[in-house]
């Protein structure tokens, strides 16, 4: 049995302010017998657009470097849901402005990084909320699916709008993940939508437990994210929902449960290749011609 306990933040625009925040959080949760504590994406920082900021590399991150001290301190694994990191790409791709990865990050109980997930879909949409979201614009998108390993399971590692691809999500459960993390700052419009039905589908269709540490409330520019932290079974049933204010949820996970459920719906093993659609021209007579 493990308990997982997920963070439910409202981060500021203040780094330092944020990682007090979060060692305190960790430390509640570690006292609530969490053996793996999760936070949301963006975890020590969100702030207003367009605000000038400073750029860490990796080893020289302050919040890199604090979540490493909290995972050893703790004696816990510690899922940083995402921070960001500043890449050397852009010199080489000829840009001006910084360019980085939205990275989660795996600590071990020694403060180990064991595992790095870089977010490979890029949130570059409008939803009208009146907030205008290009990631692409200062991210670079990785390439690698990544499975951690851990005491309990393999864990599949994505960020927030991965969510949305669930070819991904299969592919992590096919390769061995029994635990999939979902890490988001969901805005408030979509997440009132679909937050909780893609969740549960993504868990359903891949027989996994999902974990969802989420952000919630508004943050600097007036950008509001929905929370509702989510913790599901591998039958798609919601076992733990943060609501809407900041907190933490944890819940008790049997992962025997992922075997029994992939046991009563072996779909990961039904896979059947097909053609994929194609545009057939013309109607009536000739409308069952293959095309050339």
């Amino acid at each position: 049995m493990l308990k997982i306990a997920c963070l439910q933040l409202t981060s500021s625009a203040d780094l330092l302010e944020n990682i007090v925040k979060v060692r305190g959080m960790v430390e509640r949760a570690t006292a609530m017998g969490a053996g793996l504590v999760a936070t949301p994406e963006n975890t020590f920082l969100i702030e207003e657009s367009g605000k000038d900021r400073v750029f860490y590399k990796q080893h020289e991150h302050p919040a890199v470097k604090a979540s490493a001290e909290m995972a050893r301190k703790n004696n816990i694994w510690l899922l940083i849901g995402s921070v960001a990191i500043l890449s050397t790409q852009h010199s080489a791709l000829k840009t001006h402005s910084p360019l980085t990865y939205n990275r989660s990050l795996l600590f071990n109980p020694e403060g180990e990084i064991m595992s790095h997930y870089d977010k490979i879909h890029l949130f570059d949409v409008e939803v009208g909320d009146g907030q205008v979201y290009r990631e692409s614009s200062k991210i670079i998108a990785g390439d690698k699916a990544v499975i951690a390993p851990t005491p309990w399971a393999k864990l599949g590692m994505t960020i927030c709008y991965d969510v949305r691809f669930p070819q991904l999500y299969r592919a992590l459960a096919k390769a061995g993940a029994g635990i999939i993390a979902v890490p988001a700052a969901f805005t408030q419009v979509t997440g009132e939508a679909h937050w909780h039905v893609l969740l549960r589908a993504r868990a359903i269709e891949t027989g996994c437990f999902i974990i969802a540490p989420a952000q919630t409330g508004t943050h600097a520019g007036g950008r509001k994210t929905y929370g509702h932290s989510l913790v599901v079974d591998p039958w798609g049933k919601i076992i733990a929902d943060g609501g809407t204010e900041e907190g933490i949820i944890s819940a008790d996970i049997d992962l025997s449960e992922v075997a029994k459920m992939r046991g009563k719906l072996p779909n990961l093993q039904h896979d059947r290749e097909f053609c994929h659609p194609a545009f057939i021209a013309g109607s009536g007579n000739n409308k069952d011609q293959m095309p050339q």
